[in-house]
Order: C-alpha cells, then sequence, then structure tokens
C-alpha cells in the first residue's frame, strides 16, 4: 500500500474531522433515529429513513477518513530548506500568458483545494513544479490546454 504525502495541518483537519463524526455527529444521528422510531410506523417514516440514510453516511466518512490517516505520511514543511519547490512549500508564479500572478501551496491529493491555494501534487501543475528553482518556467498540459508559468519565488 502506497503512502500519502499530508501537511502537520492537513492531518490535524482530518483527525478533527473524524472525532467530530464519532463524538457528536454519530450520537445526534441516533438520537434523531430514536425519536423517529417514537413516532410509530417506520414504513411511511421520512424522518426515520433520513436520519437512517445520514447516519450510513456518517459511518461511510469515518471509515473513509480512518483509512485516509492510517496511509498519511505527514511531512513537516517547516523545516524544508526553500531553494527548490518540494511538497508543502508555497510557490507564487506568473501566468507567461497573461502575466496573472498566483501563489500556491503543494499539498497532498487530500487536502488540495485551488480556491484557497492549496494544490495537489499529482496535479500536472504539481508535478510540473517539483524540483523547480526561482526564474524557471514550466509548461504542463490541462484540459483547457498547455499553461505557461514562470516560478517568481519559493516560500515555507
Amino acid at each position: 500500500m502506497e503512502r500519502t504525502p499530508i501537511t502537520r495541518e492537513g492531518y490535524e483537519r482530518l483527525k478533527e474531522e473524524l472525532a467530530r463524526l464519532e463524538k457528536v455527529d454519530r450520537y445526534e444521528v441516533i438520537r434523531a433515529i430514536e425519536e423517529a422510531r417514537a413516532h410509530g410506523d417506520l414504513s411511511e417514516n421520512a424522518e426515520y429513513h433520513a436520519a437512517k440514510e445520514r447516519q450510513g453516511h456518517i459511518e461511510a466518512r469515518i471509515q473513509y477518513l480512518k483509512g485516509k490517516l492510517a496511509m498519511a505520511e505527514v511531512i513537516d514543511c517547516g523545516t524544508q530548506v526553500c531553494d527548490r519547490v518540494v511538497f508543502g512549500v508555497h510557490v507564487r508564479l506568473t501566468n507567461l500568458d497573461t502575466n496573472e500572478e498566483v501563489v500556491y501551496q503543494l499539498v497532498g491529493p487530500d487536502e488540495s483545494d485551488v480556491s484557497s491555494g492549496r494544490i495537489s501534487v499529482t496535479s500536472p501543475i504539481g508535478r510540473a513544479l517539483i524540483g523547480k528553482e526561482t526564474g524557471d518556467e514550466i509548461e504542463f498540459r490541462t484540459p483547457s490546454g498547455v499553461k505557461n508559468y514562470e516560478v517568481l519565488g519559493i516560500f515555507v
């Protein structure tokens, strides 16, 4: 089985979500099922069926998170030297076609969120960035075509 890289912050977020699901959400849905049962006939009880469905989603998410945490390899980004692009660093880039500047952090696939500036190291741009230095140009293919960027800076 292959380990999945994750930042310390991403790992902690997954642990917090798991704890909330196990200690809060699970018991809330159990109470909702008990309350719905008290209303009588379960075959036509929409509240009961909705609560049971929610319970299934919660239990599935708990199992998913346990698997992700078990396979996670936490990489501490704060101890890295920032002369090359590596997992966990922030990279300031400029799009060579539009002159638009962006800042991304390279993270694991389970914690990527482009709208928050976190991109996966397994994404096309993430793979193209690994090992690059300030001043290097990268080219990568996306569904909308080939993109060209220049690395302006690397920082933790």
